[in-house]
């Protein structure tokens, strides 16, 4: 039984992951970091009690800032592959906290490698390594974008995630460890966070049709990002510790929709009249940098790793809508 050892296993990647790969057969491993409240609600019906005998699904308490326990989980769960997905990912919210984005979205992926640098030297075993890049590393970059693209990161978010990247590169040349980073487009589900442009425009559409609600407050509706489906994306993470050789690679589905666009496919889908009397624009919610157009030329991921994205934009609106449509309350 292959050991997998997830970071950010409580978000909505980790806990597509964690699921996608309990079903391959391997024992999990998440690291969670301690809080007053529970914040495990993406993977509450995976847990399993610590008092079950022969359990495959196992969390720990850690940090990205705390390398000392990266250290010691490492050595104690003696994973054959680890997955980074743990960072502070909001990128608005990068510009208030931008020490703390690169602490953890930056510093953590050394932290992490550091210490896998010193497990394969002391006990001689091999580990694979995968980070969560991001296609906010591109930022202004003319699009479409792909592995031999320039990075021009336009947050504190996209800068951390360019350092990871680079370390993530100089670690696999360096050290001759199995290392990969995925350079994942925009992908979204009814499991992402409820601050993100996405959810928050699904949310916010079941209230308004529920009467909860009279008003959605948006920023910038003219960015454009290629947006697919995360439970597709976690299997391209996988895939990419499959190969014979370590290499990065460029996932999304290679179009391009504006959140305008959402907006009105959202509204659309939910059966509710004009969106323009529903959405107010508020300054607080604009970047001080913005990326204006993402599309990802995802060539090399459907030749090399032979996947491809099934599940498009209009369809992605409608199982988020759909979803909170049900849920929300």
């Amino acid at each position: 039984m292959k050991k997998a050892l997830i970071t950010g296993i409580t978000g909505q990647d980790g806990s597509y992951l964690a699921e996608f790969l309990l079903g391959k057969g391997y024992e999990v491993h998440g690291i969670i970091r301690r809080a007053s409240t529970f914040n495990t609600a993406r993977i509450d019906h995976i847990y399993q009690d610590p008092h079950v005998e022969r359990r495959n699904f196992i969390l720990h308490h850690g940090d990205l800032a705390d390398a000392s326990t990266v250290r010691k989980l490492i050595y104690k769960i003696s994973p054959d592959e680890i997955y980074n997905l743990g960072a502070q990912s909001h990128v608005r919210v990068s510009f208030d906290i931008p020490e703390y984005t690169a602490n953890i979205t930056g510093l953590g992926t050394l932290r992490m490698l550091e210490a896998i640098k010193d497990y394969e030297e002391y006990t001689g075993k091999k580990v694979k390594f995968y980070q969560a890049s991001s296609s906010e590393m591109f930022g202004a970059t003319p699009p479409p974008q792909n592995e031999k693209s320039p990075f021009y990161p336009r947050s504190p978010y996209g800068i951390a995630k360019v350092f990871s990247f680079d370390t993530t590169r100089n670690y696999r040349e360096a050290y001759n460890i199995f290392a990969v980073n995925g350079i994942l487009f925009n992908h979204e589900s009814p499991r992402r966070g409820g601050t993100f442009v996405t959810k928050k425009i699904t949310c916010g559409v079941a209230r308004i049709k529920k009467g909860l609600d009279k008003k959605i407050f948006l920023g910038n509706l003219d960015a454009k990002r290629d947006w697919g489906y995360a439970k597709e994306y976690v299997e391209a993470m996988w895939l990419m510790l499959q190969q014979p050789v370590p290499e990065d690679f460029v996932i999304g589905t290679g179009e391009s929709h504006a959140v305008k666009e959402f907006v009105e496919l959202a509204f659309k889908h939910a059966g509710l009249g004009d969106w323009k009397q529903y959405v107010e624009i508020d300054p607080r919610y604009f970047r001080p940098t913005e990326v204006h157009n993402l599309i990802a030329d995802t060539k090399k991921a459907k030749e090399k790793l032979g996947w491809e994205a099934k599940t498009k934009f209009n369809d992605l609106v409608k199982i988020m809508i759909d979803h909170d449509l049900e849920h929300e309350s």
